[in-house]
């Protein structure tokens, strides 16, 4: 929907999301990996997993193009969005990866460095 709005935001939304999908797609495929032992599967439900996103894209596009909604619905949509995305990061995401670094010798670290990723990435699409 962010290419609706704004071209150049789509694109950054795009690639952000292409960034994301990495470690997801790792999330993903690791412990398939690990409780089944079989590299095929793993690779095979760890991509059905990241397939889900283009067409969940595609259906959303569906949904809003040429209906005119207003300002107001793109805001109130794209604010509920990021606060769910930030929610899930804060309230799932990063405890979690604290209880596997308990010391927490890389977790903030790590947190800040995928906040800069995306920043940068957003910041080259404006040049």
């Amino acid at each position: 929907m962010a290419a609706l709005v704004d071209a150049k935001l789509g694109a950054a939304m795009a690639i952000a999301i292409a960034i994301h999908n990495i470690p997801e797609g790792m999330a993903v495929a690791l412990p398939i990996f690990k409780a089944t032992g079989s590299r095929w599967k793993a690779v095979l439900l760890g991509t059905l997993s990241g397939l889900t996103e283009p067409l969940g894209g595609l259906v959303g596009y569906l949904v809003v193009v040429n209906t005119g909604m207003s300002d107001l619905a793109y805001a109130i949509l794209f604010g509920v969005v990021a606060g769910m995305m930030v929610y899930i990061s804060m309230e799932e995401l990063f405890p979690l990866a604290l209880k596997y670094d308990a010391e927490n010798k890389v977790a903030t670290k790590t947190f800040y460095l995928g906040m800069l990723v995306i920043g940068l990435s957003l910041v080259l699409f404006t040049i």
